[in-house]
């Protein structure tokens, strides 16, 4: 049986890789952001794309699309920005940011839709939101069992540390976050095998900041397979990096190749912004690197002709399909075992 889904605020569509890759079949995606939209596109053919504000859509034109048919997951995740670690910069409270407050708009289409199950994935500060609280208390109030926990994603395969919150919940059954699978994968056993940038075809692995002479010559200084900025003499710091308390401790710095990658963030083409240099070679990782490390497939399309602060930004911002595979399978196995009962 072929399980329809609906992914919110899809993004380039890691989410709706993972949901594929678990065979549901996602009908309908919403992403305001217009490259990310045409992303999404190229890559999920067979899916409708709304690029509208979500706020002005109307759901009762999902239900006529729907023709009766049931949702069997409603998929997304509420782009809340605010209650980022790197955001709130170690502040109890999260910044300001009109987005946080998106998380109402996914339980008004749970509540007006009514799928059989739901997953929501989020940034771990999201707990604190009151926001979410009353989301968690609404959902449970109309029939929803309800269950979550903060996860790394290293735990379910993917080659990066990176927290993420997960919500699921079902209105046929009672369901519980997937475990963990302790499959370890590492950016050696991920990128270890890449060409070149500049003796391989793709234009997406061609993409990747060039220096000026003397960023050039620091990022050559630091030593292979894990080295930083820390590494290197006095007269190599940065002046905007010297102060004690600046944070941040991982510019420059380069991935090991038998670990996981640190978090690919939307500055993943940016070495000031991260560890996000190459293991032995003198460079930022590509995007297709970048992409990669996500758990997105070698093939997946970006437009190598946008920005690459764009293409950055869809990256760091995406869900990890591999994570999305575990949590979806999950779900799909609820579904069939009571489904078909």
């Amino acid at each position: 049986m072929k399980y329809i889904s609906i992914d919110l605020f899809s993004g380039a569509g890691g989410m709706s890789e993972g949901l594929k890759m678990a065979k549901f079949r996602t009908k309908y995606a919403f992403e305001i952001d217009p490259i990310a939209a045409m992303t999404y596109s190229l890559n999920h053919s067979k899916t409708k794309v709304f690029t509208q504000d979500i706020r002005t859509v109307d759901t009762d034109d999902i239900k006529k699309g729907l023709r009766g048919k049931t949702i069997h997951l409603l998929a997304g995740c509420p782009p809340c920005q605010g209650f980022s670690s790197i955001r709130r910069l170690n502040r109890n409270k999260p910044a300001e940011d009109e987005r946080n407050f998106l998380i109402n708009e996914y339980v008004r289409f749970v509540n007006d839709l009514r799928p059989y199950t739901i997953m929501l994935e989020n940034v771990p500060g999201l707990q604190m939101s009151d926001d979410f609280n009353r989301a968690v208390d609404y959902l449970c109030g109309i029939g929803y069992n309800i269950d979550y926990r903060v996860l790394n994603v290293k735990d379910y395969g993917v080659p990066q540390n990176r927290k993420r919150l997960v919500l699921v919940g079902s209105r046929i059954g009672n369901i519980h976050v997937a475990e963990a699978t302790n499959e370890k994968n590492t950016v050696r056993s991920t990128i270890a095998n890449m060409p070149y940038p500049e003796c391989c075809e793709d234009e997406v692995h061609k993409i990747y900041p060039h220096h000026i002479q003397r960023i050039q010559q620091l990022i050559n200084q630091i030593p292979h397979d894990g080295g930083s900025l820390r590494d290197l003499g006095e007269e190599w710091q940065l002046e905007c990096h010297k102060s004690e308390n600046v944070g941040f401790n991982d510019v420059y710095g380069r991935l090991r190749w038998d670990s996981y990658s640190t978090t690919i963030t939307g500055g993943c083409l940016n070495p000031s912004k991260g560890r996000f240099l190459h293991p032995e070679q003198d460079r930022c990782i590509s995007a297709r690197e970048a992409s990669m490390l996500q758990t997105f497939p070698v093939d997946y399309i970006f437009p190598a002709n946008v920005a690459k602060t764009k293409i950055a930004l869809m990256i760091g911002n995406a869900l990890p399909p591999r994570f999305c595979f575990v949590q979806a399978s999950n779900i799909k196995n609820h579904l069939d075992t009571l489904l078909d009962n």
